[in-house]
Order: structure tokens, then sequence, then C-alpha cells
């Protein structure tokens, strides 16, 4: 009996060790199975898009946002495509050569079917790699182009729709949409807006006074108008008026006072027109 027991041990033996092999492959199976599906699951966040490379090539596969199943050997690279605002402030000459300092914003996003070429052609900092630089160079193109004067006043969205022309141009080639250009404020050298103000200021007073001066010859003319009716009205009743009628209008005054129950005293021939006279009651 010793014999069969020292027999049966090394057969038990060896089915647990099998079970138990199989048992730790299959833990090892689970896990690489956990670590390649985690590998294959690529996120992007909302307003952004995803730029797969394999092995730093870049496929030119876009990922829209949201949760995606890729080669695990694929990296995911994410860019947003949402609006941006590049702030700009750069000291510029106007056409005079004067130096005016210039604050601008670029609103812009990328455009999601162009972010793989933009990647591989430019990078992921393709702010500063192309954006910045041709802003500051659109910003001296179009100021250059006017005088300091007309940059402080009347010229503000003309050199803004040049700003935005040049980089248009530029840039929506390459990818990047162009939204708007902001000109957030001009500062033009001390003594040139103070002589700048001064003309404004000069301008607005005279046009004031033409205005005074066009209210008082309109004033004038009203009175002249005013004056010659008077005279006309004058010269119709003067021409109206007769001896006939003045005797006339006289003796229905008499026949009036003397029809009146009020006492009176009348002297009769006046030697003009031989009308009574009244002296007294």
């Amino acid at each position: 009996m010793q014999t069969i027991g020292m027999q049966r041990t090394p057969i038990l033996e060896g089915r647990v060790g099998s079970g138990a092999g199989r048992f730790v492959v299959l833990i090892l199976a689970l896990i690489v199975l956990v670590i390649l599906l985690f590998a294959s699951a690529a996120s992007v966040p909302a307003g952004h898009v995803g730029v797969l490379t394999l092995f730093g090539r870049v496929t030119g596969e876009v990922l829209p946002e949201g949760i995606h199943l890729v080669n695990p050997f694929k990296a995911n690279h994410v860019m947003s495509v949402r609006t941006q605002n590049q702030k700009e402030t750069a000291r510029v000459p106007s056409q005079e050569g004067l130096e005016i300092a210039l604050d601008t914003s670029l609103i812009f996003h990328l455009k999601a079917d162009k972010a793989a070429a933009v990647y591989q052609q430019i990078g992921p900092e393709y702010v500063q790699t192309f954006i910045e630089p041709n802003l500051r160079s659109a910003i001296r193109e179009a100021t250059a182009s006017h005088s300091a004067n007309t940059l402080y006043s009347s010229a503000r969205a003309e050199v803004q729709n040049e700003i935005h022309r040049t980089l248009e141009a530029t840039l929506a080639p390459r990818g990047i949409e162009v939204e708007s250009i902001l000109l957030r404020d001009i500062q033009l050298p001390p003594a040139v807006r103070a002589a700048i103000e001064a003309k404004q200021q000069a301008e607005q007073e005279s046009l004031a006074m033409n205005f005074r001066l066009q209210k008082e010859r309109q004033e004038a003319d009203r009175k002249r108008i005013e004056a010659q009716g008077i005279h006309d009205f004058q010269q119709i009743v003067a021409q109206g008026i007769s001896s006939q009628l003045l005797e006339w209008k006289g003796i229905e005054a008499t026949e009036a006072l003397a029809k009146s129950p009020n006492s009176k005293i009348v002297v009769i021939g006046n030697p003009k027109n031989g009308l009574p006279l009244v002296l007294g009651q």
C-alpha cells in the first residue's frame, strides 16, 4: 500500500501544476487584451480633432470628437478647431514714417479637414510658427499706405479690411480660416495726436460758425420777407382809400351819432369836407 501511494503522488502534482499554468496564461491573456483595448481607444474632446501618426508618419486620418478604436500602434495628436483669438501689439510705420503702436486681434479657427496637413507641414505650434509672423507682416503692409491722420480718424475700417484680405490670401490655402480682424487701439506719438486733435477741434468750431452764420442769414431773409409783406399790404390799403370813401364813412358815422339817444353838441359845416364836427356831449 505504501508503494501504490508513492506512485500516485507525482500524477496528482502534474495535474495541479497543469491547471495552475493554464490559469496564469489566461490571466496574462486577459491583461494583454485589456492593455490592447486601452491602447486602441483614442479620445478626442469636444471642439477638437485627432490627427493619427504611425511610427512618426502622418497617416492623413482625422478623428472627430468622441471615443474611437484605432490601431494601438498609432498615436493620436489632438488639435483644436475652436475659434481662437490671437492678439498682437506692434509698432509700425505710417505713410509719413511716424511710428504707431497698433493693438490688433485676429479671430480665426483651424479647418477640421486640413488638420492633418497643418500638423504635417507646419506642426502643432502653427500659431507661433505661421500665424504670428504673417499677422505682423500684414499689419505693417496695411499701415504703411496710410497717413497717421487717417489711421487715427477715418481709415480704421479700411485698414482692418486690408489686413483681413492679406491674411485670408495667406492663411486660407494652409487650412486656417480667418473670421475677422479687430483694431483694438491705435496710439500715435503725443505731439502728432495733439496736433490732430487741435485740427479736429478747429474743424468742429468752423462747422459750428458756419451753422450760426447760415442761421443768421435765414433769420435776415425771414425779416426781409416780412418787411416786404408789410410794405405791400400798406400800398394796397393806401390805393384802396379815396376821399369819396372817407366822406361816405363820415356820413355813416354822423347818421349813427344823430340816432344816438345821448346828448351831444354838433357843429355843421366842416370847411374841408362839409361833414359835421362833434365838439362834446
